[in-house]
C-alpha cells in the first residue's frame, strides 16, 4: 500500500499540474475561453506599463504573456506526467512564476480577489515541494523506531522540560 506521503505528493502533483496546464493554455490561446484570454491580454499590458524597464529591454506584453503561459503549460505537463526529480524542478519554476505574478498584481494595485487563486496555488506548490523534499531516511527511521516500541521517537539531543 502506498504511504500517505506518496498519495499526498501524487494528488498535489496531479491537481497542480492540471491547473497550470489549464492556466498556461488560457494565456496562449483563446480556444478554451475567449473572455479569459482577452482578460489575460489586458492584464499583461498593464503589467508591462507598470514595469517600463521591461519595455526598454524589448519585452512586449505578448512575449511576456506567452513566455509565462508556455512555462506554466510545460511545467504543468511535467508535474502531471513525468516521474522523479523533474517534478521538483517544475514545482520550483512554477513557484517562482507565482511569486512573479503576485508581484505584478501588487505592482498594478489589483484587489485581493484578482490574485487570491495565485496565493492559494503558491501555498499548495510550497506544500508539495516541502513534502516531496522531506528526507526518506528520516521517515524510515521514525517508522522503524515507532514500530519497535510503539512510541514516537524523540530526539536524544533535546531535553524534555516540564
Amino acid at each position: 500500500m502506498a504511504s500517505p506521503r506518496t498519495v499526498t505528493i501524487f494528488a498535489l502533483s496531479a491537481a497542480l499540474g492540471l491547473f497550470f496546464v489549464f492556466m498556461g493554455t488560457i494565456k496562449l490561446t483563446p480556444k478554451l475561453s475567449k473572455d479569459a484570454y482577452s482578460e489575460m491580454k489586458r492584464a499583461y499590458k498593464s503589467y508591462l506599463k507598470a514595469l517600463p524597464g521591461l519595455k526598454r529591454l524589448g519585452i512586449t506584453s505578448v512575449l511576456l504573456r506567452k513566455t509565462v503561459g508556455s512555462l506554466e503549460l510545460a511545467c504543468g505537463i511535467v508535474l502531471t506526467l513525468v516521474p522523479g526529480r523533474p517534478k521538483d524542478v517544475a514545482n520550483f519554476v512554477l513557484l517562482l512564476l507565482v511569486l512573479i505574478v503576485l508581484f505584478f498584481h501588487q505592482l498594478v494595485g489589483d484587489p485581493l480577489k484578482r490574485y487570491a487563486h495565485a496565493l492559494v496555488f503558491g501555498i499548495l506548490l510550497t506544500c508539495r515541494l516541502l513534502v516531496s523534499r522531506q528526507p526518506e531516511e528520516e521517515l524510515r527511521d521514525r517508522k522503524a523506531t515507532q514500530s519497535e516500541n510503539g512510541a514516537i521517537p524523540r530526539d536524544p539531543k533535546k531535553m524534555k522540560v516540564s
